[in-house]
């Protein structure tokens, strides 16, 4: 099996957009949990502790989505330099390894995005 060069760079474009939409998830969600915190000081409220530590939970899912998506882009770079040196099979499991991290940040993406939206079923209950 041989692998081109320009193979692995195909991640960068979309491995990019990830990163940079797990980065505003990543703010929205500090913000979130700056405006909860100065309510809980107010009003003490079990709830708003509640959202707080699922927020909380949802940043470090995102965390490690950035994580696993820089892994992705690292190990393409490495992925690439290994092609370009001609070490082939190298390149070919780097390349294996590099797709390995981008599953794996998706799948936490997948996660998050599900509590967020188990939250927000429990947040509009009362609506009905």
């Amino acid at each position: 099996m041989i692998l081109s060069l320009e193979t692995p760079a195909l991640l960068f474009s979309a491995t990019s957009l990830i990163l940079l939409a797990y980065t505003n998830r990543f703010l929205t969600i500090a913000q979130i949990i700056r405006n909860l915190k100065r309510n809980y000081e107010q009003e003490h409220s079990k709830s708003i502790l509640l959202e707080i530590k699922n927020l909380n939970l949802r940043l470090t899912l995102i965390r490690y989505m950035q994580l696993f998506g820089v892994m992705c882009l690292f190990i393409s770079v490495f992925a690439m330099l290994m092609l370009f040196l001609e070490q082939q099979l190298i390149g070919i499991y780097l390349f294996g390894l590099s797709l390995l991290c981008l599953l794996v940040s998706l799948a936490l993406s997948f996660w998050e995005i599900s509590i967020s939206v188990k939250a927000l079923k429990i947040h509009l209950e009362d609506l009905k």
